[in-house]
Formats: C-alpha cells, sequence, structure tokens
C-alpha cells in the first residue's frame, strides 16, 4: 500500500448529462503514511478492507457509464473509506461517531479498536476530506450550470449479513436498497429506480441503510440538486466478503443503466 497522487477522480461524462454517479467506498488504497497510524496487522487489516470495502462498485459505474445513451460524468474516490469517509458529516453531526466511525474511523465493523483513541483527525480531514468535498461540490456546480439540474447517483453495497457496527441493521436487508433524503429525493426519482431494478429480485426502501450524499454547501438547500442512494447487496453480483465478482454483476448494471437513461431524459 503505498502513496498515491490522486485521491479521488472526477471521469467527464456527456456535456449534457446531469448525472453524476457517485463512488466513495469502492478502493481498498491506504497510503503508506496513513497505514502507520493503523493499529491492525496487515492480515486484520485485509480482513477488514474485505468486510468495508464496496467491492467492484467503481467497475460497475463504469459498465454503465460505457453503456448509457448519454455518458453520466463519475465521481470515484481512490483510496479506501478507512483513510476518510467522505460522506460522514466532520462534526457532531455525524450519528457514526458513536461507533468510532466519523470521517476518521477509530473502530472497524467488528468495533475493535482501528487507530488509537487518542488520535486527531483533523490532518486527515484537512489533507484528504475537505479536497475531496471542494471537489465534488465543484462537479455538482458544474452540473448546474450546464443543465440546469444535477443527479447525484450514490453508488454503494452492503453485506448479506449485519455487521457489528450498524446502527439500523435490524430491519430488511433486501437485494437493492435504495437510500432517500427527505429534501434531495423527489417522488419521480425514487419510482424511475423502484422501477430500473425491480428485476433484480427486490427493492426496499431506508432498509438497513438510508440517506445519500449531497455536498453540504447545496445540502437542504438547492432542490435543483437531487439524489439518491443505491445500495446492492453484495451476495447478489460477489462472493462475500471481498471476493470476485459473478454474473449478478452484469444484471446490476443493467438495472443501473435503465436508471442512468431514465433521469438523463
Amino acid at each position: 500500500m503505498t502513496e498515491t497522487p490522486d485521491s479521488f477522480e472526477l471521469l467527464p461524462g456527456a456535456a449534457g448529462s446531469p448525472v453524476i454517479l457517485h463512488v466513495p467506498h469502492s478502493s481498498r488504497e491506504i497510503p503508506a503514511r496513513v497505514r502507520e497510524g493503523i493499529v491492525l496487522d496487515d492480515a486484520a487489516l485485509e480482513r477488514e478492507l474485505d468486510h468495508i470495502t464496496d467491492a467492484h462498485t467503481a467497475e460497475l459505474a463504469a459498465v454503465v457509464a460505457k453503456a448509457a445513451d448519454v455518458t453520466p460524468w463519475r465521481f470515484v474516490n481512490r483510496l479506501s473509506r478507512l483513510v476518510i469517509d467522505p460522506e460522514r458529516f466532520p462534526d457532531d453531526r455525524e450519528e457514526m461517531l458513536a461507533v468510532g466511525m466519523g470521517a476518521v474511523y477509530t473502530r472497524t465493523t467488528h468495533r475493535a479498536p482501528l487507530r488509537p483513541a487518542e488520535a486527531d483527525p483533523r490532518p486527515l480531514i484537512d489533507r484528504y476530506f475537505h479536497p475531496y468535498a471542494g471537489a465534488m461540490t465543484a462537479a455538482v456546480a458544474d452540473r448546474l450550470a450546464a443543465t440546469g439540474r444535477a443527479v447525484v447517483v450514490d453508488v454503494h453495497s452492503y453485506p448479506s449479513a449485519r455487521l457489528p457496527y450498524e446502527l439500523h441493521g435490524d430491519g430488511p436487508r433486501p437485494p437493492v436498497c435504495l437510500g432517500t433524503d427527505g429534501f434531495h429525493t423527489p417522488p419521480e426519482l425514487l419510482a424511475l429506480a423502484e422501477k430500473a431494478f425491480a428485476g433484480v429480485g427486490g427493492v426496499g426502501i431506508d432498509s438497513p441503510f438510508s440517506g445519500t450524499y449531497v455536498p453540504l454547501r447545496y445540502y437542504e438547500r438547492e432542490p435543483r440538486v437531487t439524489a439518491l442512494m443505491v445500495e446492492i447487496r453484495r451476495d447478489t453480483y460477489m462472493s462475500e466478503p471481498g471476493g470476485p465478482a459473478g454474473p449478478g454483476l452484469a444484471r446490476v448494471a443493467v438495472a443501473l443503466g435503465a436508471l442512468v437513461d431514465a433521469v438523463s431524459q
């Protein structure tokens, strides 16, 4: 695990596309200097990465972008969420602080120590979180200026069995969970997603995960920024916890592509 020059990448789509496929948790990459602050040995860290990484979601987004009628934009995190989690609030608003999983994690998926409890998160937030947030904000601003709207489709996956860190994991675990926001997920966007994913095996709303990502500049302020989180249960497309993708990945890609095409119209 070595230092990488770029911690995220914006992959351009069509000039007229309002869609940004946001892929925040697909990478296992941890820079060497960040690795030094993690207390797990190498074997334990690899096991944790198996559990915490949304494996193959960047590949999924790439397949969808190639096949789409109107190519969506893609914003891809090139570092592991064990460096920083760009989808957390960077302050006390974040409920996952209760299990050591704020913007900088101090606990693992099984609630074991990941970093020393007294570790200062600010250097990682300054180095990685704020630049990521700034670039994603700029990407949304660009879509607003170009098309009059921005649609963030947040691409995730989740395990078939509840992990100890989950605060709300006792509800249904459908093949596809759609996470919504009361301000940024209009009914018509949700309806398009339910239709697109109907053939994947079942769709649920906000269980076991809810909410979706919107840059803070626009959060609960700009209705032209709409967003939806797509959580794909991992056993539908890969070998858990961190194994290869299977034939189900193609089926999920077709469904996500249908959503992108419907939104782009």
